[in-house]
């Protein structure tokens, strides 16, 4: 018997849905017996089917916002924005296939051409974690189906009804119900199709330690593709910066959107020392002020819940944990509404720290690093094993420039917020935030692979070196 699945709204405990595991055999040879024919349809007709979906998207773009905010407890106008980036990455996605991924053909003499074509890999499995439940699902499956991959979509156990709303309306689109199944299940489930001999590409967006799982299994596997698109503990440097309000505005922006739960969001900030106090006191004032209530609450909130309780009580004991282990408490993360899983932002100095943690604590949590000068903050900011994403507030261009060049991140910015990427460049990270396929306009790199030809309609050939010579003999 199947595993039946629950969504639970993290802002009121509701079930928002349910329903059974799927078959992942059944499901991989539903869309290996339906892949080809969709990659015969001319490329327009794949194009055209992206545009349709995302005109559904804009028809029934207050009941998915609602979905979103209700699925993952985002606030309603955060759900907004990302169906407005949702529709900015199909087209980015139909512009990058053709950049990324177009024909060539070069004439030469006598009929002979050289020719440049991309095949798609065929059966393709899109796994996604919880958070941005829309985007990041549609910026993987849509670069593969232009491709002309079929694809099994995994989605997070926490968000399969928004899943199961878009594979409807790619369906409605035009993508046959046999080209892209939503393939509904836990962790077991994800790890099937990984392991499946019928699947021959994986894109995946999620956490490390999944990403590291799927690339131990894959490791012998040289034949199929696998884009992994991870976390990050990524860092953010406030240097003379003499406007605090905005320094602040800046860092609430990177580390608290979305209640955390954003891969690129700012988890650590180094702060020159004699900036620090007054940061802190601005932080800890600001945080203060920050609405935390359900997606639809009026007034609007700055951050909904958590996903669901266990996220929750995870991140509290790593609060905890700091705080046993050297770190000082600048905001306690509190929970203000039992049996929910809403936090506030904790704040936390860890200077003092012996051995700083480098995991991805995804959520809330901001740690402060003070340093003596820039030398010393490059080097905490570089003190990771990931690689995602890290920004400077404030400094000198010179400074900005020497932070560019020795951050190994694949997103840099300067006095902008960390959260989100620029939807027509690529978007991925090194270390353990990824394995150098990004996504965004480099999708298309992982979704088809090139096929060179040297071409000619009429054969020629013969062999001028190398033949013994032909023996004559005489007629007697």
């Amino acid at each position: 018997m199947m595993a039946t699945i629950l969504s639970i709204e993290p802002a009121t405990g509701i079930v928002l849905w349910q329903g059974e595991e799927s078959d992942v055999d059944a499901e991989v040879a539903l869309v290996g017996a339906a892949w080809l024919q969709w990659a015969a349809r001319p490329f327009t007709y794949r194009i055209e089917a992206m545009r349709r979906f995302a005109n559904l998207v804009r028809g029934r773009e207050t009941e998915l916002a609602d979905l979103i905010a209700r699925e993952t407890g985002k606030p309603l106008w955060d759900a907004r924005g990302e169906i407005a980036a949702l529709l900015e990455s199909v087209e980015q996605s139909i512009s990058a296939y053709s950049t990324r991924t177009g024909q060539k053909r070069l004439d030469g003499a006598m009929g002979a051409r050289q020719a440049l074509r991309h095949k798609p890999h065929g059966v393709m499995a899109a796994i996604t974690s919880y958070c941005s439940p829309a985007l990041i699902p549609v910026s993987l499956i849509v670069p593969a189906l232009i491709a002309g991959n079929g694809v099994l979509f995994k989605p997070s156990e926490k968000a399969p009804a928004t899943a199961l709303f878009l594979t409807a309306l790619l369906h409605e689109a035009g993508v046959p119900e046999d080209v892209l199944r939503c393939v509904i299940g836990g962790p077991g489930t994800g790890q099937m199709l990984v392991r499946h001999a019928g699947v021959a590409g994986i894109v995946f967006t999620g956490s490390a330690h999944v990403g590291l799982a799927i690339n131990r299994v894959l490791a012998a596997r040289p034949d199929r593709i696998a884009a992994l698109h991870m976390g990050g503990n990524n860092p953010m440097i406030l240097w003379d910066m003499p406007d605090i309000r905005t320094a602040t505005a800046l860092i609430i922006q990177s580390a608290f959107l979305s209640a955390g739960q954003n891969c690129a969001a700012g988890r650590r900030l180094i702060v020159k020392e004699d900036m620090a106090d007054a940061l802190v006191e601005s932080l800890r004032e600001t945080t203060g002020r920050l609405i935390i209530d359900e997606p639809h609450a009026d007034p609007a909130p700055y951050m909904g819940p958590v996903i669901d309780m266990e996220t929750a009580d995870g991140l509290t004991e790593s609060f905890l944990y700091l705080m046993s282990n050297g770190g000082k408490p600048i905001a306690h993360m509190r929970r203000p509404k039992e049996g929910l899983p809403f936090v506030t932002p904790g704040i936390i100095d860890v200077t003092a720290m012996e051995k700083r943690i480098d995991i991805e604590l995804f959520g809330p949590i901001l740690q402060i690093v003070r340093v003596p000068d820039f030398d010393a903050a490059i080097t905490e900011a570089n003190a990771s094993r990931f690689g995602l994403a890290a920004a400077l507030f404030g400094g000198s261009e010179e400074q900005y420039e020497r932070f560019w060049a020795a951050s190994r991140v694949g997103l840099v910015n300067w006095n902008r917020p960390l959260t989100g990427f620029i939807g027509s460049f690529p978007a991925g990270g090194a270390g353990l935030s990824g394995n150098h396929r990004p996504g965004g306009a480099y999708s298309a790199d992982h979704c088809a692979y090139p096929v060179t030809s040297a071409e000619t309609a009429q054969p020629r050939a013969s062999i001028g070196v190398g033949l013994k010579a032909v023996e004559i003999i005489a007629d007697r």
